[in-house]
């Protein structure tokens, strides 16, 4: 009998250590992986897409925008499972201690990957939402990372894909490409206390350049002229774009 609890015993420890070298950096209530079977939730990361997608049932409940790892740290690939989930975390990193708040860098959320050290999590630099921004880790938007939270548990799949392929444009569609060049605006001149008249630009007499305009006048030709040779004319503000 003294052997069986030893032997017990023994299992316990073991899996408190090995609970405690999942949890490290991150510390607050806590929800381990049990040993379950397989979930039928799947998120789904897209690193270049920068986009997660929750899967239930084979079907897409939700998408959310989310920051990946910056090429110095990439996002590992690969599948994944969620092993911890923790409710405002006390993030340590480096000798480093923030505690529950809006300076963690962890957010309000961490869930815990297998993979030792990286989560899905918040942040408290929401403008990297949509960037490769992250130290490696998945980071998403308060509202985000809180809905998330609560539509996922221990034991459900994660997939990080690196490259897009079928699947992610299935889920995602077609990659976001750059606006089309628009033509660009004619170019207006006018005085810097108001409109110059239609026919006719003013500057400074003084001007070599537009002495041949007349006193006050400088003709189309003569002020672009000016301006591709990077002359100052005072007295005239640009409202176009040249």
């Amino acid at each position: 009998m003294k052997s069986l609890i030893a032997g017990l015993a023994a299992v316990v420890m073991a899996a408190g250590l090995a609970a405690q070298a999942q949890t490290q950096g991150v510390q607050g209530p806590t929800q381990i992986a049990p040993a379950v079977a397989q979930s039928a939730r799947l998120i789904v990361v897209s690193l270049e897409d920068r986009k997660l997608a929750l899967i239930e049932n084979g079907q897409v409940t939700k998408i959310y925008a989310v920051a990946v790892g910056k090429p110095s740290t990439p996002s590992p690939t690969g599948e994944f499972t969620i092993e911890r989930r923790v409710m405002n975390p006390t993030y340590h990193h480096d000798g480093r201690t923030v505690p529950p708040g809006p300076h963690n860098p962890v957010g309000d959320r961490w869930m815990g990957l297998s993979k030792t050290g990286y989560g899905i999590h918040g942040t408290n630099e929401p403008n990297s939402i949509g960037k490769a921004a992250s130290h490696g880790c998945i980071r998403m938007g308060k509202a985000d990372i809180e809905d998330l939270y609560s539509r996922v548990d221990v034991g459900d799949q994660v997939e990080i894909v690196g490259q897009r392929n079928e699947e992610t444009a299935r889920l995602f569609g077609a990659p976001q490409t750059a606006p089309a060049a628009q033509p660009q605006p004619a170019m207006v001149l006018a005085k810097a206390n108001g409109p110059a008249p239609a026919a006719a630009l003013t500057a400074p007499s003084s001007s070599p350049a537009i002495a041949a305009a007349g006193p006050e006048t400088v003709s189309e030709a003569a002020t672009t002229t000016l301006l591709r040779a990077g002359s100052v004319v005072s007295g005239l503000v640009v409202t176009g774009i040249l």
